[in-house]
């Protein structure tokens, strides 16, 4: 019997940690999570209930403990049950206040 899990860019889409699920995942790419210490480079790397979850977001960094895994992306009162923050976001000296994820070469023609 294996334990339940969810991808790491469906869980931080569903806990709200990025507006849409693709955006998640180039946090993922970029080294912007980290799950139990280890940065995740995929976004199908596995989470699991009680795992420890670090996001940075710009000047941000939000360390978060996994609650519960979601199956949807809901309202965002029901958001902040898939996760605990045991502290306040840190924010960091470095990092750019203007910062979004990368974008790809089509994207980047289209600005």
């Amino acid at each position: 019997m294996t334990e339940a899990s969810v991808r790491i860019d469906k869980w931080l889409w569903f806990a709200r940690m990025a507006k849409t699920r693709s955006l998640a995942a180039r946090l993922c790419a970029t080294g912007a999570v980290t799950v139990g210490g280890a940065a995740v480079t995929k976004p199908h790397h596995p989470v699991r209930v009680g795992e420890a979850v670090t996001v940075v977001q710009g000047r941000v960094r939000r360390s978060l403990v996994v609650a519960r895994l979601g199956a949807r992306r809901g309202p965002p009162s029901e958001a902040r049950l898939l996760y605990e923050e045991p502290a306040p976001p840190a924010q960091l000296l470095r990092g750019d206040p203007d910062w979004t994820p990368l974008l790809s070469e089509y994207e980047e023609g289209l600005t």
